[in-house]
Parts: C-alpha cells; sequence; structure tokens
C-alpha cells in the first residue's frame, strides 16, 4: 500500500501538465510506518457474493448513493478511521471501541462508553450489512438520513467522542500517515469532513457478512430458504420453518437475506414509551416507541439486545416475542392478533429453542476474524 502512494505521488509530481501544486502532494518515505495494512488493496469493492446476494430483492434495498460507491482505496482510508483513538477529543476512543469486530461490530456493554467514560444514551448495534437498509436513515431513533450523516455524529457527541468537525479535520491532518491514504481515495491529499464521512462510510458499507452456515444451506438448497438445509441439524430446521412461518412473522420484519428491516416499528417493548424513539425526532406521537430494525446477522454476538440492551440472551429475546409483546398504541401490525391485542405465539419449550438454534445459524467466522475489518493499528 504504501510503495503504491509514494509511487502514485511521484508520477503526479512528473506530470508537465499537472496545473496542480504537486509540492503538496509529497509524502515522507515511512508514512505509513506502524500501520498493518497491505501492499495491495484488500478487495472492499467487489466481493465474491453469493448468487442470493445479487438478486433483485438485495439490490432493491442497498442505500449506497451513486456519489460514493465503495472503492479499495476509500475503504482502506475508512480501516484506519475506524480504528482511530485521535478522532476522539483525549485520544482514547476510536468507533471501534463501540463496534467490536469479535461482537460483530457491535459492544458487550448495555451503554457503550464514551471518551470521558460516560454511558451513551443507548446500546450500540451491529454494523454488519448495514448498506441493504433500503430508507437509508441510521441510529435507532434514524435521525440520521444517510449512512453519510451517521459515521459523524459520534465524533462530534458531547458524550462519545468530543469532537467538533474543524478539531476533527485538523487532528487528522496532523496524522502523517493520512497523506497517502487520502490521496489513494481521493486524488489528492487534502482532508474535509466530507472526504472523512465518504471514507467511513465505504467501510461499512463493505462490511457484508455472508458466509454464515444459512449461507451455506442456501447455496445448497439451490436458493430455496423453504428447503430443508443438509447442513442443520433437525433442530436448526424447525427453526428456520418457524421463523418463515405466518405463525411467527419474524421474516416480515426482517426480511431477504440481509435479516434487515424496511423502517422503525414498535415491537412492543412496553406499553407506555420511556423512549420515544423516532417520535422524539419527527415529533408525530404515532412514531412513538418506534425503533430501526436492524439486521440479525451475527445476532448470536451482538448481546445485549433491543435498543436499551434489557435482554442478555436470545432465549429471553425469544420468550419475550412468544408471551410478552405490550399493547403499545403504536404497535406494529403484524405483531397484533385477533381483538387488537398483542399476539401470543404460544411456542412450546423446543421451538423457543429452535428458534434460537436457527439464529446462531446467521454467524459468520470468517467475517468476524477477516483482516480487511481488522484493527490496522495492531493494538486491539
Amino acid at each position: 500500500m504504501r510503495t503504491k502512494a509514494i509511487f502514485l505521488l511521484s508520477l503526479a509530481m512528473l506530470c508537465a501538465n499537472c496545473s496542480q501544486n504537486l509540492e503538496e502532494e509529497t509524502v515522507e518515505p515511512n508514512a505509513l510506518e506502524g500501520l498493518n495494512l497491505p501492499d495491495s488493496w484488500y478487495n472492499y469493492a467487489n466481493p465474491d457474493l453469493p448468487d442470493h446476494f445479487l438478486d433483485n430483492d438485495i439490490r432493491r434495498i442497498d442505500n449506497t448513493p451513486t456519489n460514493n460507491q465503495i472503492t479499495n482505496a476509500g475503504a482502506t482510508l475508512g480501516r484506519v478511521l475506524f480504528y482511530d483513538v485521535q478522532l476522539s477529543a483525549n485520544n482514547t476512543v476510536s468507533c471501534a471501541s463501540c463496534h467490536m469486530q469479535a461482537k460483530g461490530f457491535s459492544d458487550s456493554r448495555t451503554r457503550s462508553l464514551g471518551f470521558e467514560g460516560e454511558e451513551t444514551g443507548r446500546n450500540s448495534m451491529g454494523l454488519a450489512n448495514a448498506r441493504y437498509y433500503n430508507n437509508g436513515s441510521y441510529f435507532w431513533d434514524e435521525r440520521a438520513t444517510s449512512l453519510e450523516a451517521q459515521v459523524l455524529m459520534p465524533i462530534q457527541d458531547e458524550v462519545e467522542m468530543g469532537l467538533t468537525l474543524d478539531e476533527l479535520v485538523a487532528k487528522v491532518q496532523a496524522q502523517p500517515y493520512y497523506e497517502p491514504l487520502f490521496f489513494d481515495a481521493f486524488g489528492s491529499s487534502a482532508v474535509t469532513a466530507d472526504r472523512i464521512a465518504n471514507a467511513l462510510a465505504q467501510f461499512v458499507r463493505a462490511m457484508v457478512s455472508y458466509q454464515a452456515p444459512y449461507d451455506f444451506g442456501l447455496v445448497a438448497a439451490n436458493g430455496n430458504s423453504n428447503a430443508r438445509f443438509s447442513n442443520f441439524t433437525e433442530l436448526e430446521n424447525l427453526g428456520k420453518d418457524l421463523f418463515f412461518s405466518r405463525r411467527t412473522q419474524c421474516s416480515n420484519c426482517h426480511e431477504t437475506v440481509a435479516f434487515s428491516g424496511d423502517r422503525a416499528r414498535n415491537n412492543g417493548l412496553n406499553a407506555n414509551s420511556t423512549d420515544l424513539g423516532l417520535g422524539a425526532v419527527t415529533g408525530n406521537q404515532r412514531d412513538n416507541g418506534k425503533f430501526k430494525v436492524n439486521s440479525l446477522r451475527n445476532i448470536e454476538l451482538t448481546s445485549p439486545y433491543m435498543h436499551d440492551g434489557r435482554f442478555e440472551t436470545l432465549e429471553e429475546v425469544i420468550d419475550f416475542y412468544n408471551r410478552g409483546v405490550q399493547n403499545h398504541p403504536n404497535l406494529d401490525d403484524r405483531l397484533r392478533e385477533g381483538n387488537n391485542r398483542a399476539i401470543r405465539m404460544n411456542l412450546n419449550a423446543e421451538e423457543q429453542q429452535a428458534l434460537v438454534a436457527f439464529l446462531r445459524t446467521l454467524t459468520d467466522q470468517s467475517f468476524i476474524s477477516d483482516e480487511k475489518f481488522s484493527n490496522p493499528f495492531g493494538n486491539d
């Protein structure tokens, strides 16, 4: 990577017709020393996805904008930014502090800790397959209208990372390793907040999880999710059947092979809202208690669960949906049954265990160990 960057800068300096002031594009020979980056870029832009990640159902919910397509150089820059503690006011936390690869890019704490040790307002959600959410809004309350907007908000948050955008740009400019990375990603070494946002968003969108046991089973079944998967146990197959059944309607909220939602919904955690969620953003009472429906990919790893981290285990989550859904005024229709009551699935013990077993087939060990998503500073 370093060799390529220096070569490109040297080539640019030799271009007689270049109107740019190329004296500003020189780079110290050892600028990238200390960073664990490959000589050739990792493949972020065109991973070898299975067919079920290439069909129309998944393409239509991809929120990647035309003006910020994933590039290998851009995502590489995003990777460094994601793990860099220089992006916090006192150089103690990075994006990865609250989104850890081993945890499916979530946090094991109910609420994460900011740069001065204060707790954040909500639980940290996993980032796998974040690009597959068609309304393109982020955070539990969907206050960010794009991933490009979202990635800058924690950096500016007074609890999380504590920088202004001007301070962010100045700190990034001061690190010598960013000059060649910005040049490779954008054609010049200029650092701007927009470029930082674009690179971070590219890295997060590159986090596609597609090598779980479920994926191998689906490929073997020629894309038929209703077929018996040969690599599943009987319990896992039972859980799959239940997940896609009308009885549970799990797949109506967690759609496509991304197992993500289409918009914020109220899932009946409380009869009355203690956290307004989307309602606090829109000011519309009909949105009270609605929260983003995140992907279930790697859900086994991302405990605790829900926006407030109230459930420690998947067993608790399934038990809640089985018999604990509250009849909130804004409860999603998919969780209602006759006489406008909150749903009761009446699953027996084996069926509940089966759903948990199925959810664990969405764990992608390759994803959580893939070096291209790991810490390039080597200090996990």
